[in-house]
């Protein structure tokens, strides 16, 4: 797409005013129903689906296809962001009317991150283009990663500040309790942080993790940066209520892992076959639309097995209290 910086401009803007919109009608805060999570979920996949059928009348089914596959891609891998959220808000013990509060800005910090890393992978790939046999060979290697992990069962079960944190936290000091959603406080005479804004950057510097993977694998949907940032973009800002309204389904979702991993191996493939296409090698490239229908039936099976298998456990644990009482 041959995209102007107007166009540019004016879909920031429409995003910071979707985003403000947001805002000010949860400013206040409280604990998020699942209702209320509900209705802006359904908001927000509805607002992704009309931009996408906005590129398909104004630039046409390719442009629109790779969209909609980066998309789903980029949510059905932010629900895996979901688990790692869940520890950070225990860890930090946020109180439940202030963890909304926490998530909008923790994913703004998150996007303004990721928005770092697309502008840097668009000037490589447009620079280096064997550059896709590395994303390649990463995405396959992650998914290969995440299969091990899951067959391990290995989990963790309490986040682990990351360094630039530590660091912010030694530099300012932080609070000993919540100040409602100040920031920042004077204790002592000296100004230090809040748990408020540790625990927000703790989510939107975590994020930059799972950007390691999710945006080599939407480049390999898209090499068009204006694709990649929207999608990226309306698929994280869907990810605060999706939270709310998912989080005790999280545990359900046995079979993700595996899921997401072959969707991981699956674009891994497609870039090398890509990569291998521009050196001048005679390969099959898959489509978009084969692109788009095989991550489709991947969630649905993943989703449905997983369902499934939680119902079983959760059948036979009940059977075993049962003959325990017995």
């Amino acid at each position: 797409m041959d995209v102007s910086l107007t166009l540019w401009a004016l879909t920031i803007a429409g995003l910071c005013a979707l985003i403000a919109a947001d805002f000010f009608i949860g400013r206040k805060p409280h604990e998020v129903s699942v209702k209320e999570a509900g209705i802006w979920t359904v908001v927000w996949i509805v607002l992704a689906a009309l931009f996408g059928l906005g590129l398909l009348l104004l630039a046409g089914g390719q442009p629109a296809g790779e969209f909609f596959a980066g998309y789903i891609t980029e949510k059905s891998l932010s629900v895996d962001n979901l688990f790692v959220f869940v520890l950070i808000m225990a860890k930090f013990a946020v109180p439940s009317q202030y963890q909304q509060r926490v998530l909008l800005f923790g994913v703004l910090i998150a996007l303004v991150l990721r928005a770092v890393f697309i502008a840097a992978g668009a000037a490589i790939i447009a620079s280096f283009a064997w550059v896709f046999y590395i994303f390649g060979a990463f995405l396959i290697w992650t998914a290969w990663k995440l299969i091990q992990e899951a067959r391990a069962e290995e989990h963790d079960e309490e986040f682990e500040e990351n360094r630039l944190l530590k660091a912010a936290e030694r530099r300012f000091g932080v609070a000993d309790r919540y100040h409602g959603t100040k920031l920042f406080i004077q204790q002592n005479g000296k100004r230090v942080m809040t748990p408020m804004l540790v625990v927000m950057l703790a989510i939107g510097t975590t994020d930059v993790l799972f950007a390691l993977d999710s945006i080599p694998a939407i480049f390999g949907l898209t090499q068009d940066p204006y694709i990649v940032f929207t999608a990226n973009a309306f698929a994280l800002m869907g990810l605060r209520q999706l939270y709310f309204l998912i989080g005790g389904l999280l545990r359900k979702l046995v079979h993700l892992s595996y899921g997401l991993s072959i969707i991981l191996g699956f674009i891994g493939v497609k870039l090398v076959l890509h990569a291998l296409h521009e050196s001048g090698v005679h390969v099959p490239e898959i489509s978009i639309p084969f692109s788009l229908g095989f991550i489709v039936v991947v969630l649905a099976v993943t989703t449905v097995t997983s369902l499934m298998a939680s119902r079983k456990q959760a059948t036979a644990e009940q059977h075993d209290e049962e003959h325990v009482d017995a």
